[in-house]
This record gives structure tokens, C-alpha cells and sequence, in this order.
């Protein structure tokens, strides 16, 4: 399947309690669960106002439907063309 990186811009990421993002995470995946096998959540990374998502999907569209049915933005939604591994190059 595809990799995506998913920018979400959200005011005050940085700042999440980790009750609060316990409940988003518990929330994302049963959303992910009810959306099917099409895509998956690898793991986020978190800077002051936004979240960066690595996830696999079969398409574009199948993370806009976890946006939408999650109610968090995916104001930028790139494919990954390739990973550069430093250790390859050392």
C-alpha cells in the first residue's frame, strides 16, 4: 500500500495532555477500524501547532474519510516517493 504523510494543523498540538491524546488516538483507531483494512496508522509526530501522520492507504481519499469522520483537519496530504536512509549511505 502506499505511504502518505498527513500535516495537520492543530493550535496547541504541542500542548495535548496525554489524556487528551489518548482520546484522540483511541478515537482514531476505531475510526481507521470502522473504514476498513484500506488504511493504516503507522505513527504521528508532534511540533507546537501541527501533526505530522504517517500513514498507509490504498488512496487519498481514504484519509480524507478518516479526517472527516475523526473531525481532525488533513490540511496537507503528500505521497511518500521514496525513504532516504542515512545508514544506507555511512
Amino acid at each position: 500500500m502506499p505511504e502518505f504523510v498527513i500535516e495537520r494543523e492543530i493550535t496547541g498540538a504541542g500542548q495535548m495532555t496525554e489524556d487528551q491524546v489518548r482520546d484522540i488516538s483511541v478515537r482514531s483507531l476505531a475510526v481507521l477500524k470502522d473504514i476498513g483494512p484500506q488504511i493504516q496508522w503507522l505513527h504521528s509526530y508532534v511540533t507546537d501547532d501541527r501533526l505530522y501522520c504517517v500513514y498507509l492507504a490504498s488512496d487519498e481519499a481514504a484519509i480524507r474519510e478518516h479526517a472527516r469522520k475523526l473531525g481532525v483537519p488533513a490540511n496537507r496530504i503528500s505521497a511518500v516517493r521514496r525513504l532516504i536512509d542515512p545508514r544506507r549511505y555511512a
